[in-house]
């Protein structure tokens, strides 16, 4: 997990990084017998800027995932005349940013906190919009991240049904960061294994399928144990300067 990434400056370097990754999640798949069709590589493009991520969508980047909200909203705008291209929020939201998210997302990977349900929704229902959301459970049990403890998610989904402008599609989660493959496959594990016991007890059922899980440093494993989602960044776009902790600031 600490393998250097050399920042991606041209359009040949963001195809090569792409593609290589995409090769790394079919194997993936095939060790894990699943089909590579199964797995959506989701770019994440935090502290990027405009020209590089113009170069990722003439690689063929029609999603990007984005942590801040203020930095997302500006690149969306900026970014407007590229209209079929979709941003996806997957890092913590204050309930005062559920208005920027209600203009531009289309997927938000973090709901852990019913006031911002309820917010997102009245502001989505104002502007006629409906988003995906993927409800964040904490596997780690550090106190660091944010996410539900694994033991509220049903009661927590149980909820979500009030807030129709919310399409629930599935479960993120951030696994403990360490070099320790069974300590970090167990994140995941954990993870599968809660959305099978949603499937049959919350409301929403069969439509909690997706599994956002697995970065730069751990998608292999996270796909080998059932992501339907591989959130990756610097393998992609290179090493950022900015401290990961300005991105997943700890719960205040």
């Amino acid at each position: 997990m600490s393998t250097p990434f050399e920042t991606a400056l041209t359009l040949q370097d963001l195809q090569h990084n792409i593609g290589r990754i995409q090769a790394r999640i079919d194997a993936a798949c095939e060790r894990a017998g699943r089909s590579p069709q199964t797995v959506r590589l989701l770019p994440v493009s935090k502290t990027v800027d405009e020209a590089r991520l113009r170069l990722a969508y003439a690689a063929g980047c029609r999603a990007l995932g984005e942590n801040k909200v203020q930095e997302a909203h500006a690149k969306w705008q900026a970014m407007s005349d590229l209209s079929d291209l979709r941003w996806c929020l997957i890092g913590h939201l204050q309930t005062n940013k559920a208005r920027q998210v209600a203009q531009f997302a289309s997927e938000f990977h973090a709901l852990d906190n019913l006031r911002v349900a309820e917010e997102l929704d009245r502001r989505l229902q104002a502007l006629g919009r409906g988003l995906d959301v993927l409800v964040q459970v904490n596997t780690s049990g550090e106190a660091s991240k944010f996410g539900l403890e694994p033991a509220q998610a049903l009661d927590f989904m149980r909820q979500l049904p009030a807030f129709s402008a919310l399409r629930v599609r599935g479960l993120m989660t951030l696994a403990l960061h360490s070099d320790d493959e069974p300590r970090v496959r167990s994140c995941f594990a954990m993870l599968r294994g809660l959305r099978e016991q949603l499937r049959e007890a919350a409301p929403q059922g069969a439509e909690i399928a997706e599994l956002s899980m697995g970065m730069s440093g751990d998608f292999e494993w996270a796909i080998e144990e059932g992501a339907s989602v591989v959130r990756i960044g610097q393998a992609i776009f290179g090493a950022r300067a900015t401290p990961d902790s300005q991105y997943w600031p700890a719960p205040g």
